[in-house]
């Protein structure tokens, strides 16, 4: 599962012109299923994303969580973070997920996320999305989580 991390003044996603979510203070989290993603890696993403210290304590040092500061969570699917960029002008994306699983992790993502952290929000799987937000910072962090070999 790929993400990029975005630590924010707010943020906020617009479908056809509608905010559909939006957060103050937090974290923007684009995400991107791979084949092979399950709900493990979702989990594992979550709690990453929530415990990631990436916010200033008082002396001004990246030593505080999501959790600790009672920061937002805006989730956004994005299958372009898995764009192969290797040859030729235009990106493939087959590192994506189907669409099918991409929206079920997604989905299952967000529920967790909800039931975990008090301030979540997303923007709608598959959907033309605008996303606006002001990078505080900038911080800004790519994160993969592999899924878990067994053997």
């Amino acid at each position: 599962m790929l993400s990029l991390i975005q630590r924010v003044a707010r943020a906020r996603v617009e479908v056809a012109g509608q905010t559909v979510g939006e957060i103050g203070p937090g974290l923007l989290a684009l995400v991107c299923a791979e084949p092979g993603d399950t709900e493990a890696e979702c989990d594992r993403l979550l709690a990453r994303l929530l415990k990631l210290r990436i916010f200033g304590d008082a002396a001004g040092k990246m030593n505080l969580s999501a959790q600790d500061v009672a920061g937002g969570l805006l989730l956004v699917s994005q299958f372009t973070l898995a764009a192969d960029t290797r040859s030729g002008n235009r990106p493939g994306f087959s590192g994506a997920a189907m669409p099918d699983l991409g929206r079920r992790l997604f989905e299952h993502l967000v529920r967790r996320a909800q039931a975990a952290h008090p301030q979540v929000a997303s923007g709608r799987f598959g959907a033309d999305m605008q996303v606006h937000l002001v990078n505080d910072g900038p911080v800004t962090i790519p994160l993969r989580i592999a899924p878990v070999r067994e053997g």
